[in-house]
């Protein structure tokens, strides 16, 4: 698949079965990352890899983090808080890590770790691989952030879920360009 066609075409995939990317492919999506825009080469990114056995600690993290916030929680709420890491083979948690620079603000380096994640799952389409960029609260949750060792100036951008493609894959609209861009002025 060609560069355009890839960005053109990638869609998320929320579903994904358990059979992980091979080494190739999985060094090919994390090369694509390290390509994403970065004023003043700060590198301002940082990657994790879930997989196996880790997901379930993974997954104790994010009970432990529904617990703390209410105790009182049914076992229910914390299994699917457990089961969350779980819905793919691979999870990439792109951390933003964010330093002081006179030219290049701390959003330049969130949109920059953001970018990397948007490589990622340009080259997982491009490669046949399912990939869903997920936050939701555990992303900002301070007991997974410290679960996870985030220094204090780090910030979970996402958790990229990867793995091979399962069942349908949703028809996205094509967009018209002329909503989007208009000259100026």
């Amino acid at each position: 698949m060609n560069a355009l066609e890839a960005l053109h075409t990638r869609v998320s995939v929320p579903r994904v079965g358990a059979e992980p990317p091979d080494d190739e492919v999985l060094r090919n999506i994390f090369e694509a990352a390290l390509r994403a825009p970065d004023h003043g080469l700060l590198r301002p990114w940082r990657f994790l890899i879930v997989q196996g056995e880790d997901r379930r600690t993974l997954g104790e993290l994010f009970a432990q983090a529904v617990h703390g916030d209410d105790p009182s929680v049914s076992d229910g709420e914390l299994n699917k808080a457990r089961k969350k890491p779980f819905r793919a083979p691979v999870i990439v948690i792109a951390i933003a890590r964010i330093s002081y620079h006179p030219k290049v603000p701390e959003v330049e380096q969130i949109v920059s770790t953001g970018a990397a994640v948007q490589n990622m799952m340009v080259a997982a389409h491009a490669q046949g691989v399912g990939a869903m960029w997920r936050t939701g609260a555990m992303a900002y949750h301070s007991v997974v952030g410290g679960g996870l060792g985030l220094a204090s100036n780090e910030k979970i951008v996402g958790f990229l879920y990867l793995g091979r493609i399962e069942g349908r894959v949703k028809k996205v609209p094509r967009l018209d360009v002329d909503e989007f861009f208009h000259r100026w002025p």
